[in-house]
């Protein structure tokens, strides 16, 4: 099987469960900026030091896959079945699995009382550059949720992303034992 189909030659791309739509139209842009945040966050995860959350960036990863999987799939029953199928789903307890990490490594900072300039480590900057791509997508998510029906707790999954990657980013900034630079 080769890696290219020509079927989106003429400016069109598939959606899970079938049907055709322009590769700008929201629904593709919205699951194509996740895809983008996923590599951005597969980026941070390569850089150095290797092992710094490692299992929770794969996990954040595969949380993404399942919502690009969702905002591929319009069709409900057919979101449905794939879900079931797959056994992933994100819900709530995604949501705080992220929560509880922020509050964990917030803990150990010391508190913000200015804006600071991202950057740093090369990880950290990788950290602050999937938080900005990250926040890209959560604004392709919710314009497609003001046009058609989706998860709400993608949103909420997004937003709660974007402010655990800028707090991974402080505390890989914090074990290299660098400080905050401020505004």
């Amino acid at each position: 099987m080769k890696i290219y189909t020509k079927t989106g030659d003429q400016g069109e791309t598939g959606l899970f469960g079938g049907g055709r739509v322009p590769k700008d139209h929201l629904r593709v842009a919205a699951y194509g900026e996740v895809d983008e945040l996923n590599a951005a966050i597969g980026t941070a995860a390569a850089a150095e030091p290797a092992g710094f959350e490692r299992a929770l960036l794969e996990s954040i990863q595969r949380d993404l896959f399942t919502i690009g999987a969702e905002l591929a799939t319009p069709d409900a029953a057919q979101l449905g079945k794939a879900l079931a199928r797959s056994g992933a789903a994100i819900g709530a307890s995604e949501v705080g699995a992220l929560e509880d990490v922020i509050d964990t490594h917030d803990a150990k900072l010391p508190p913000l009382k200015n804006f600071i300039l991202p950057g740093g480590t090369p990880k950290a900057a990788a950290f602050h550059l999937a938080r900005t791509v990250c926040r890209r997508a959560e604004r392709a998510v919710v314009g497609l949720a003001r046009q058609q029906k989706i998860n709400p707790v993608i949103v909420q999954y997004l937003n709660r992303l974007s402010d655990l990657l800028f707090v991974l980013a402080r505390a890989a900034n914090a074990a290299a034992g660098l400080s905050d630079v401020p505004w």
